[in-house]
């Protein structure tokens, strides 16, 4: 084939539009620089096709190959995956640390401990009450005293129940908020459905929808703090999302399966879900506490008799039964007798402040605990992002040299295609008129 005479001129073309896709990115990736969930991208070069020259226009006949310069082959997004699947766990992590941490926090400020306003100071009150009526046993404002300080814990007791018991109520609240079918999870997975669709329609029609690709993955990192996030590409730009362990994917290209049932999610969900149940951290202190107020009426009512002195056996239904009249400070009635009063004061320091005192140590040893996992969590999920930062961030310093580097190539193209275009200029004006 033989080569034109334009062909050099065309290969200048080819370099001047190139660079100029290379500053166009360049200058995409500057203006984007400090914009949340923005990849960074590249203009990926290749040669263009060379042209194929006949046999015996070199030495051999063999033929040859003259290269037409280079051509903008794709625009690429700088994405690491493993980067985003270490980021999208350490965020799983630390919204799951993050909301049992707070939610143990508040639990451990409810009990006030150690202060006057906590359950421990109720209880002291009520053994110091004891003793006084045992110092005065026929004294009646010290049986009087005595009912008053009963009834501040045992409204103690069910008021601190409650309190936690609201803990779990909200957390159960707010889990049934985030997954239903008006919930974040949702409005998350209509959205991840729309883009979708659209990325398919984009990737089918030759297109790199690279800035729906990026809101993509920005709503794949936000949906991992509340559960864990699997992804399965399809083909042709459409993928399929699991979301913690539900039974089917919660986005399966442009189709949506949700609210579903979870069990074991991670996340923000996961916390939620263990801090409403009987058996997680909030629940288990309700237990304990359930525990002291039964220790505590059994062991007072065993010693006081009939009637008894308190009534219920939870912490929610604990009660004064005795009253100043029906209360008894000893066990006949013979005037000064007490033997009673300082029975239940001897109580002080027993079974049920020590299951009381140990309520309180593992509560806050699982605040504390709670904390250090959310401090490591967050500390990880920095660096994960950091990491991934490093690979997909846009560094301006990066950014300028590439704008001089394809400054400079532009103007070399252009001055490729000004030699052409003078070679030409002599060829068709020059050409012949010699002599003349």
């Amino acid at each position: 084939m033989p080569v034109s005479g334009f062909s050099g001129l065309n290969v200048a073309l080819r370099g001047l539009l190139a660079q100029q896709r290379g500053l166009d990115v360049t200058g995409h990736n500057i203006a984007n620089a400090e914009r949340a969930g923005y990849t960074r991208q590249e203009a990926v070069m290749s040669a263009a096709a060379s042209l194929q020259l006949s046999a015996g226009a070199v030495a051999g006949g063999a033929g040859a190959q003259l290269g037409q310069g280079v051509e903008v082959e794709q625009y690429r997004r700088i994405r690491d995956q493993f980067l985003d699947l270490q980021a999208r766990a350490q965020t799983m992590s630390a919204g799951q640390h993050q909301t049992t941490a707070k939610a143990l926090g508040n639990a451990e400020a409810l009990l006030a401990e150690p202060g006057d306003g906590g359950l421990g100071k109720l209880m002291s009150n009520f053994w110091d009450a004891w003793s006084t009526l045992a110092a005065n046993p026929e004294s009646a404002s010290a049986k009087s005293s005595l009912i008053g300080h009963a009834q501040n814990l045992a409204d103690g007791f069910r008021r601190l129940d409650a309190q936690l018991g609201q803990l779990q109520t909200v957390a159960g609240q707010e889990y049934t908020d985030l997954t239903s079918a008006t919930g974040v999870v949702r409005q998350t997975a209509d959205e991840l459905a729309r883009l979708d669709a659209a990325i398919v329609q984009q990737t089918s029609a030759g297109r790199t929808p690279n800035d729906l690709l990026d809101r993509r993955d920005e709503l794949l990192d936000q949906l991992s703090q509340y559960g864990q996030v699997s992804v399965t590409d399809l083909g042709g730009g459409s993928v399929s999302v699991q979301f913690g362990d539900a039974a089917a994917p919660l986005t399966n290209g442009s189709a949506v399966t949700w609210p579903q049932t979870l069990t074991a999610p991670g996340g923000k969900l996961g916390a939620l879900l263990t801090l409403q149940s009987a058996t997680g951290p909030i629940g288990a202190r309700r237990t304990d506490l359930d525990t002291v107020a039964a220790q505590l009426s059994t062991a007072v009512n065993a010693l006081h008799g009939t009637p008894p002195f308190f009534s219920g056996s939870t912490a929610a239904t604990l009660a004064v039964n005795a009253t100043s009249s029906t209360l008894d400070a000893g066990s006949t009635a013979a005037a000064g007798a007490n033997d009673i009063a300082l029975a239940v004061a001897a109580l002080r320091g027993g079974t049920a402040d020590g299951t009381y005192a140990s309520l309180v140590r593992s509560l806050g040893d699982d605040a504390a605990a709670a904390d250090r996992l959310a401090a490591t969590a967050v500390t990880l999920k920095a660096v994960a992002l950091e990491r991934r930062t490093e690979v997909s961030g846009v560094s301006l310093d990066e950014e300028m040299t590439n704008m001089v580097r394809f400054q400079r190539a532009y103007q070399a193209s252009a001055r490729v295609m000004s030699t052409m275009d003078e070679a030409l200029d002599t060829l068709i004006n020059r050409t012949g008129r010699v002599g003349l």
